[in-house]
């Protein structure tokens, strides 16, 4: 690997993983089109720079919302204690950790499956178009007329449920979370903030799953510097992805990522039909 190829994997991690067009889909597409080979032949290397892209954006996360988090795990604390759920940011705070077990559970449960059967080019293409169109359909119906105070327990029950679905590359994480607000009537900047900060403990957990598997080995030789680059890299296009989305949601709808997300899955569809690249990967 690398130092060009890992700053181009950290930016497109960063970006991703907030804009709602999918970050696992673009970590497979990205070296599928480019044929870099060296993930692929080394599927250790490929989990352990996939850790240390996740812990890229995890940082960038934790960086933009440092004083919100910081209140809400001061809050979260205060209500063990007080075993009261009077404070707003108690109540998010464990409305955030009820989202996160759906995925959590699911994740564990299939990740060998969802590595093997579902990271190919054609089904990331297929899933960017589908959820592009109901991206669309929601943006588009959905009444838009709550804050995030209002969100209930089934309402964060809801969410982790969706957001199961995004570990199916293609789908999107904070999309798909993003589109189960809406369509619980949240405004789009709310379901966005809801979304980023739903993103800790779930990038942050998966991280630190995927990194006791591979403690024990150590980084492989030669790869601190490309690993060390992706992470910065990460780190700051995720913090540049966040202050995006929550700025252009406040006057604009998701159509410019539904236009995106249709126009990649096309292309791919394109490039493996007239034989340019492999369906099934490289």
């Amino acid at each position: 690997m690398t130092i060009l190829q890992a700053i181009i994997l950290g930016i497109v991690q960063g970006l991703t993983e907030f804009l709602p067009i999918s970050s696992s889909g673009h970590l497979i597409l990205v070296p599928w089109l480019f044929n870099w080979h060296f993930l692929l032949d080394n599927p250790d290397l490929n989990k352990t720079f996939d850790v240390a892209l996740h812990l890229g954006t995890f940082v960038a996360v934790l960086i933009y919302f440092w004083r919100e988090v910081g209140r809400l795990i001061t809050a979260w604390v205060r209500s063990i204690g007080r075993r009261s759920l009077n404070e707003p940011e108690a109540k998010l705070a464990w409305l955030l950790l009820v989202s996160t077990i759906p995925a959590a559970i699911l994740g564990v449960a299939f990740e060998s499956f969802i590595e093997d059967r579902l990271g190919k080019p054609w089904i990331i293409a297929v899933m960017m178009i589908v959820f592009a169109l109901v991206m669309y359909a929601v943006d588009h119906l959905a009444r838009l007329d709550r804050k995030l105070e209002a969100l209930t327990w089934t309402d964060s029950i809801l969410i982790g449920i969706a957001q199961a679905f995004a570990l199916c590359p293609g789908v999107s994480r904070s999309g798909i979370t993003m589109m189960t607000g809406l369509a619980l009537r949240l405004d789009r900047e709310s379901a966005a903030r809801y979304s980023f900060l739903l993103s800790i403990p779930v990038i942050g957990g998966a991280a630190a799953y995927k990194a006791v598997e591979i403690a024990k080995n150590g980084l492989p030789s030669g790869t601190a510097m490309p690993f060390a680059v992706g992470i910065v890299s990460a780190a700051i296009s995720g913090m540049v992805a966040i202050w995006f989305v929550l700025a252009y949601l406040k006057r604009h709808n998701f159509n410019i990522f539904v236009i995106y997300r249709i126009i990649v899955g096309v292309a791919i569809l394109i490039l493996i039909v007239a034989g340019v690249r492999s369906g099934m990967g490289i």
